[in-house]
């Protein structure tokens, strides 16, 4: 049994190469679980929430595990159109412009690697967006 905080070492092997292809970002612990960062600006956070202590996330568990949860920046036009559709995608219950999405088995890799290119994009500077490279795109 996993307990808050504790990401499957399975998703950070996914998140990690995603993250770490984008200029100048880098991996550190955040208050709970790992977040991703452009100088001193969050573009992805991972963890799993304690359900008790945020009562939003309860309605996401599954077997009574709490639920792995990726948070993101996604341009203010497009947050309605991500999430309106419901899951994995969901707004978050904080900032103007912040997704999550539920990550497990059913996850779109390929999806999850362009919203963390479109997250960084939000909050890098205008010189470093310039050298992001996006993923081709899948048929």
């Amino acid at each position: 049994m996993s307990g808050p905080g504790d990401v499957p070492p399975e998703i950070l092997d996914r998140l990690r190469p995603i993250c770490r292809g984008l200029p100048e970002s880098y991996e550190e612990p955040a208050w709970i679980g790992i977040r991703w960062r452009i100088r001193k600006r969050t573009i992805a956070h991972v963890y799993m929430p304690d359900v008790e202590r945020f009562p939003f996330y309860a309605r996401y568990q599954l077997a009574g595990e709490p639920p792995t949860v990726l948070t993101f920046r996604v341009p203010a036009e497009d947050l309605l159109g991500l999430t309106s559709g419901g899951l994995p995608f969901f707004r978050a219950p904080w900032g103007h412009n912040v997704a999550g999405a539920l990550l497990g088995d059913h996850t779109d890799w390929t999806e999850i690697a362009e919203l963390i290119a479109d997250s960084y994009c939000e909050m890098a500077p205008k010189f470093l967006v310039a050298r992001v490279v996006l993923p081709p795109p899948t048929s």
